[in-house]
């Protein structure tokens, strides 16, 4: 292959999509940068900024060990083996929380009165973080394994008879991609009610374009909101129960939870500040309810177009956890929407544009399916978060990938950039291709022309890789 002129530098020997590895490593320096200013509220006597800002480069050093981990995988079959395992460690984890099991090194633990946090060692796991990689990741297997009609298993159980069915191509789709989604759905509500939905509509997304049939994804759709409604009622008739035994269990809790932040639109706590003492429990409550969105909206105003510059937010004294779920409102309130909000809203946008390109050059379904969806669930979790810290959808707690302080999800969100960089390391000769192969703007030179095209054939003699 035509080699460029000058010095081969380290970027230049780096495999795997450089727009991706810029994406990954600006995201984690404006993390750096960020929480160094968003943590005052963390710092105290024996916990300065300068240890936590040292726990954030420790985290992000351990996020980047998992990146070149996935990134040095020369081989599809070695992500195959290992996502076909992504449903049972998704159900194991989630039972884990939902039974609130208690062991001596290992033990689930509530945040925010849910139960969705596994300590392990003195570490808290994030389960629901875990779980999104996991899910989407074991979905392309399944849909790979669909299409490719490798369900061994299934063919040899459809030998014995009144199991015949088994061999169906459409009872295959029902156990081994829809029903492991529904599953996991209903199993996430407990822990939080947003995530789950998220999911679904993750799996939904990954579904549709591994080419699953569309009726039957709606058909899934309808009946995951029958079973909804159905964990509605239980949650209901429990929490009626309540009124007559306290100490009955209260089923769904967080669903209950979910729907009072509905519904509660309809409450003024504003007026209720205005007119309430201040001592009152009834002040205090719509002093709690309001205190994040408004904080999240007033940081955003006063931020503006160019913000108030580094370290100089006020919001941040004001907004719990600022530095977690409204870290994208605090960025804009120290470096305004030019230079802070518009540039990270472009890093995820170009992410997506991206793994799509990466996609399209993938030959091997699971990887078309894993990236494509990898991409999707960083984006789309994103977009959520950007949302709620603009008080335009319902409000929950959703991290900003690669930013948000926290160690679970920071290196969740590592493995999946490190699995897209290892595909498109593979997938790369076919995107250079596509790129050399592009329409110029402009005219070449005759020159230019010559060089482009003994690019192109050396290309061509490339030997083909498992992707």
């Amino acid at each position: 292959m035509a080699k460029s002129k000058g010095k081969t530098t380290f970027i230049d020997r780096l495999g795997g999509d450089k727009v991706v590895w810029t994406i990954m490593l600006f995201l984690c320096m404006i993390s750096l940068v960020s929480l160094f200013s968003a943590t005052s509220q963390l710092a105290s006597e024996s916990n300065t900024r300068l240890n936590i800002v040292k726990d954030q480069v420790i985290t992000i050093a351990m996020g980047l060990f998992f990146v070149f981990l996935c990134y040095r995988v020369n081989s599809i079959k070695l992500f195959k083996a290992l996502a076909r395992w992504g449903f049972a460690l998704s159900l194991a984890l989630l039972a884990f929380v939902d039974l609130h099991i208690k062991l001596p090194l290992v033990s689930a633990a509530s945040i925010n009165d849910a139960w969705r946090v596994i300590k392990v060692f003195g570490f808290q796991v994030h389960v629901l973080e875990v779980v999104k990689v996991a899910m989407v990741m074991y979905l392309a297997w399944a849909i790979d394994r669909l299409q490719n009609g490798e369900f061994k298993l299934l063919d040899r159980l459809s030998n014995i008879n009144r199991l015949e069915f088994l061999g169906n191509k459409i009872w295959q789709e029902i156990i081994c991609v829809i029903l492991p989604s529904l599953i996991i759905v209903v199993a996430s509500l407990p822990a939080s009610n947003s995530s789950a939905l998220f999911l679904a509509g993750i799996m939904f997304l990954t579904m549709l374009l591994g080419r699953i049939n569309f009726f039957h994804i709606v058909l899934t759709g309808l009946f995951c909101g029958v079973m909804l409604a159905g964990c509605f009622g239980l949650y209901k008739l429990s929490s009626g129960l309540q009124h007559n035994d306290p100490d009955a269990k209260v089923l769904f809790r967080r669903i209950g939870t979910g729907v009072s932040r509905v519904l509660d639109k309809s409450i003024d706590y504003e007026e209720i500040i205005r007119t309430a003492d201040k001592g009152s429990k009834e002040y205090q409550t719509a002093l709690d309810r309001i205190r994040q969105p408004y904080g999240a909206k007033i940081a955003i105003k006063e931020g503006g177009l160019f913000g108030k510059g580094p370290g100089r937010s006020t919001q941040k004294y004001k907004v719990p956890v600022i530095y977690e779920d409204y870290i994208f409102s605090f960025i804009i309130e120290e470096y305004g929407l030019l230079f802070g909000g518009l540039i990270i809203f472009i890093l995820y946008l170009s992410l997506l544009a991206r793994g799509s390109i990466i996609a399209r050059n993938c030959n091997d379904h699971f990887a078309k399916c894993a990236v494509a969806g990898l991409c999707m669930l960083i984006t789309a979790q994103a977009m959520m978060h950007i949302t709620v810290n603009c008080d335009i959808g319902v409000l929950t707690g959703q991290t900003l990938p690669l930013i948000s302080y926290g160690t679970s999800a920071f290196v969740c969100f590592s493995i999946a950039f490190g699995i897209i960089l290892s595909i498109s390391r593979m997938a790369e000769k076919n995107v250079e291709k596509e790129r050399l192969e592009a329409a110029p703007l402009i005219e070449l030179q005759e020159d230019t022309q010559d060089e482009l095209r003994n690019s192109l054939n050396d290309l061509d003699q490339l030997d083909s890789m498992d992707i």
